[in-house]
């Protein structure tokens, strides 16, 4: 399942389900799909009533973000942001792309709209890298390495926002049983240890891991916030283990599900200058606010904190990882769904938005880079491969 974890496709299996979505959602099936994403069960299951659709944006979606959870730890202790120094940069990168996008959205949305912000603050990490790895070989090292690090620390903002905004009432009963959960789940991790391949331990995880995120949806947060939660408190061995095994799972099943999901909607039938404010705020936000955004806080950071001229990302280089970081997606269809759940029509017109501003981005920094890449000299796809390795190797035995 080595292919599986390639991000080119993870890229394609994203892309192919959003645009499978949307024709199925503007055929004759149409209505059939609408009618089974809005289903619920005859029964609840531990008291939540949650439609299919649900089950998807607060169940699966909680293994992307354990995923992602266990990726940001890592960068953060050992990665590229494993010190004040290394994430300086980025950080600052990642803080202009989200307030410029976020200006411009308020500035074109208006007041009908403007529970939608945060929507374009959104990087995706796997159509982002994926966009990259297939058109940016040639590419300097560090150029990656800065993409990443802001898009992991951009989708950190984003769960901050989705665990602040929209949240409207909280159980403080059962946030703090969630929060002793994630205390149990942080020590069985830390057993585990010293007892790798232990199945009584991992089935012990799991069940941990289950009842948290029950607790986590029954308090009135997100339930995604569970997979954050203990994806950043799981110890190294035990988490590069899961990482392992639920990759795969993530970038095959549980994100080209949710971007069907998410994807599959009607087109309104109106003129494109009819469309409301949120969309266009969208369309614009994503690839222009980014593209303002990231390049001038990148440029400002690199000049301020004083990075030698040898190690910049030159400005040139800069437009590129803009442009890709206006890939909102995943985390963008996600806020869109919770910024307007009391509003369908804007949820969908949103999801337009979200769709259209990504592509844009995706179009725009796959044409600009592959320009760029021709500028660099040709590469060894095999050392390429061995530094993969390498890296691979480094994250295994650093557990």
């Amino acid at each position: 399942m080595t292919w599986i974890r390639n991000p080119q496709v993870s890229a394609m299996l994203l892309l192919g389900a959003a645009i499978l979505g949307l024709v199925v959602a503007n055929s004759g099936l149409g209505a059939g799909l609408d009618a089974a994403k809005h289903a619920h069960l005859p029964f609840t299951i531990f008291g939540l009533d949650l439609s299919a659709a649900h089950w998807v944006t607060d169940g699966l979606l909680v293994v992307f973000f354990f995923v992602v959870a266990i990726e940001l730890r890592y960068e953060f202790t050992q990665g590229d942001l494993s010190s004040v120094s290394k994430a300086a940069v980025p950080t600052i990168a990642a803080l202009g792309g989200v307030a410029i996008p976020a200006l411009l959205y308020f500035n074109i949305a208006g007041a009908d709209g403007a529970l939608g912000w945060p929507i374009p603050t959104a990087t995706d990490i796997a159509f982002a890298l994926g966009v990259l790895a297939l058109v940016g070989k040639r590419l300097p090292s560090n150029v990656r390495a800065l993409l990443l690090a802001l898009a992991v620390i951009d989708d950190l903002i984003g769960i901050l926002f989705i665990a602040v905004f929209f949240t409207e009432s909280v159980s403080w009963l059962h946030l703090g049983l969630a929060a002793l959960g994630v205390v149990g789940f942080w020590l069985l991790g830390r057993v585990y240890r010293g007892r790798r391949g232990s199945w009584p331990l991992r089935i012990a995880l799991l069940a941990v891991a289950v009842i948290t995120w029950w607790l986590v949806a029954s308090s009135g947060i997100h339930a995604t916030i569970a997979g954050v939660a203990l994806g950043l408190v799981l110890s190294p061995a035990p988490a590069e283990s899961a990482r392992e095994k639920l990759e795969p799972l993530s970038n095959g099943i549980v994100l080209p599900l949710f971007a069907f999901t998410s994807a599959s909607v009607a087109i309104p039938q109106v003129p494109i200058g009819e469309l409301s404010p949120v969309f266009w705020a969208i369309v614009v936000a994503l690839p222009v606010g980014k593209l303002v955004g990231i390049t001038a806080a990148g440029l400002a950071g690199q000049t301020a904190l004083r990075v030698p001229r040898q190690e910049r990302v030159r400005f040139r280089e800069l437009v590129g990882i803009s442009l890709l970081g206006g890939i909102g997606f995943t985390v963008s269809l996600l806020m869109n769904e919770l910024a307007h759940r009391t509003a369908e029509e804007l949820i969908v017109e949103g999801t337009l938005g979200v769709l259209t501003g990504s592509l844009i981005s995706a179009v725009l920094g796959a044409i600009y880079l592959t320009v760029l890449n021709r500028t660099y000299p040709s590469v060894d796809t095999a050392a390429i491969q061995a530094r993969d390795a390498e890296e691979q190797r480094h994250r295994v035995d650093g557990v």
